[in-house]
């Protein structure tokens, strides 16, 4: 798995951009899922993506708040910068939303008051909701908790 895992750290906080084509054709577009896949250190803003685009691909860790100088958010980038690896392990795609007043679709959808961490499950269901920050470990332990995951280990497991 350490394909997936990001080389430069300081791409976690970087918005996702198209990918251009090194080949000196025109640039090619890829779509959420597919820039995340190849990068996982990619994060998202919530104006640009919708949760389906990573409807059974990836785990959503969605973060709100009402500013991006928030500390609480502040905070939990840096909690989440500090083990690309264990994001990328679990398919854990980052998505932040701090501008309550362009009412993204996400925003519509989890309804937040300030800050919140919410954790949705491959399926597209909401799985949980935090309004402090949580640090990479407590947010592996309770996907791992999760039957799809269960089944993702039990699976890598009967192919190593």
């Amino acid at each position: 798995m350490t394909s997936r895992i990001p080389l430069i750290l300081s791409a976690f906080l970087v918005g996702a951009a198209p990918l251009g084509a090194t080949d000196g054709s025109q640039p090619t577009t890829l779509t959420p899922a597919e820039a995340w896949q190849a990068n996982p250190a990619t994060q998202f803003d919530a104006g640009e993506v919708a949760l389906e685009d990573f409807k059974w691909i990836a785990r959503p860790v969605v973060i709100f708040a009402d500013t991006p100088a928030d500390p609480r958010f502040r905070q939990q980038i840096e909690l989440l910068a500090a083990r690309p690896e264990a994001l990328a392990d679990r398919d854990i795609v980052v998505i932040t939303d701090t501008d309550p007043s362009a009412r993204s679709d996400i925003r519509r959808k989890l309804r937040p008051r300030g800050f919140m961490l919410a954790i949705v499950g491959k399926d597209g269901g909401v799985k949980l909701r935090k309004p402090l920050p949580w640090d990479v470990r407590e947010i592996s332990r309770s996907i791992d908790k999760m039957p799809l995951r269960k089944q993702e280990i039990r699976d890598r497991r009967l192919t190593e």
